[in-house]
């Protein structure tokens, strides 16, 4: 198989880095960089040596004839872009979540499978060497297990305008909600069975029937239960922003956040600084057996490396076609739970699975 045509749509923060991933890989070969806003496609295009540039999306489809297609946009987008992509049959990344609905993605999939073609979901701590160790250690501690995580972002300017547009289609706990969700699952490798969450409107700049701050728990078959807290804007606090810690009958296992900088720094988002792994075991006195251990992340990827890793599974997928049953699955069923936390929240209502 030679290089792959390859078409990136968005060119916002995550299509740029995706785009200097498919421009650092011998396998892919960048034919045309798509954004509503002229400067950020211009800027990028002279960033990868004059790649060729379009405002519209079914142009660009049309007059590349693409292998593969990249879509970093909104996610209000995400449906009818994938799919034209796939009647376009070309294979695709999309970045989280595939769709706005669980239809949207289920149909999604299906056409996905029935064109033949690959389709990553754009799940970046999957990819993350240290948070597949988080997770492994994990599956250590014993079941049940208690899994408490939140990102919550204090912004202004520029990111409080990306999260102003992207709270016209959903809720942070939504959008940031499936990929913790996501983690949650593979720890427990549980059935999910009910969701309950609440949220609150802290703005007069968020629609009316949005809300900035949310917060989500969940319930596994297994006993495991989970809470995810995610928040937008220029009052959430920046005192405990960044929580990701698993608690198990044997012990717990934390990421942690020395050095995190401040919450609008995309970049802190997935860095970890090291994992601290306690054992709950006591002796005869009632006393712990062993010291806490940290286990030092000082090596993993920057933000860039981690698209990196995430375009070479993808083209790992493609020239080796490898089985993607089991990430598309994932990928609709935590898509499933938030958008049943979103509807608690609006409800006041546990919602049963």
């Amino acid at each position: 198989m030679g290089t792959l045509k390859t078409l990136v749509v968005g060119c916002g923060n995550m299509g740029t880095s995706h785009a200097r991933a498919y421009h650092k890989l011998d396998g892919f070969n960048l034919v045309g960089l798509v954004s509503r806003g002229a400067k950020s496609r211009e800027r990028l295009s002279k960033e990868l040596d004059g790649v060729p540039t379009f405002s519209d999306y079914a142009q660009a489809l049309n007059a590349t004839q693409p292998d593969v297609v990249s879509i970093n946009t909104y996610p209000d987008t995400h449906f009818s872009y994938v799919k034209m992509a796939l009647d376009a049959n070309a294979h695709v990344f999309v970045e989280k979540p595939l769709a706005l609905t669980v239809e949207e993605a289920q149909t999604l999939v299906d056409l996905a499978h029935k064109m033949g073609r690959k389709m990553v979901v754009g799940y970046i701590l999957r990819v993350h060497p240290t948070w597949a160790k988080f997770t492994e250690i994990a599956q250590t501690l014993g079941k049940p297990l208690v899994m408490r995580m939140n990102l919550n972002q204090q912004s202004s300017g520029e990111h409080w305008y990306t999260h102003k547009q992207l709270m016209q289609s959903m809720s942070p706990i939504v959008d940031c909600g499936v990929h913790y969700v996501d983690v949650m699952c593979s720890m427990t490798r549980s059935k999910p069975i009910s969701v309950s969450a609440i949220g609150a409107r802290l703005s007069d700049e968020v629609a009316v029937d949005m809300y900035n701050y949310g917060q989500l728990q969940v319930r596994f078959e297994d006993g495991s239960v989970g809470w995810y807290e995610a928040g937008w804007g220029p009052m959430m606090s920046e005192t405990a922003f960044f929580i990701k810690d698993v608690i198990g009958p044997k012990g717990c296992v934390s990421i942690s956040d020395q050095d995190k900088g401040a919450s609008d720094d995309i970049e802190g988002h997935s860095k970890t600084g090291s994992l601290k792994l306690h054992h709950s075991h006591l002796d005869a006195n009632g006393h712990f057996t062993q010291k806490d251990e940290i286990i030092s992340t000082a090596d993993e990827p920057d933000h860039d490396g981690l698209c990196l890793l995430e375009q070479e599974y993808f083209y790992d997928a493609i020239v080796n076609d490898r089985d993607l049953t089991h990430h598309l699955n994932d990928a609709v069923n935590s898509l499933k739970i938030v958008l049943a936390a979103d509807k608690s929240v609006k409800t006041g209502k546990t919602v049963l699975l």
